[in-house]
């Protein structure tokens, strides 16, 4: 007989071996653009400009944060040749 069980964010489920053996009748659900565990690359699902993403670094959090948002966000929406 297969359970859940729920730790944190995570949710853990058991099955049989004979629950196992079958296909899954599970359906996804869409991701979350607000959940803080969800790791997105710099576009968010909903098309807005990820600003914890790693590969921004300390630019969007450092010193010149609201400088460096104003103008990468300038330059990401821009519809000009570079």
């Amino acid at each position: 007989m297969s359970y859940c069980r729920q730790e944190e964010k995570d949710q853990i489920i058991f099955v049989t071996k004979e629950e196992h053996e079958t296909p899954s009748s599970v359906e996804l659900v869409a991701d979350d653009p607000n959940d803080p565990y969800e790791e997105h690359g710099l576009m968010l699902p909903n098309g807005n400009i990820n600003w914890n993403c790693p590969y921004l670094g300390e630019m969007a959090s450092g010193h010149c944060r609201e400088q460096f948002k104003s103008a990468f966000h300038c330059f990401h929406y821009s519809k000009e040749e570079i």
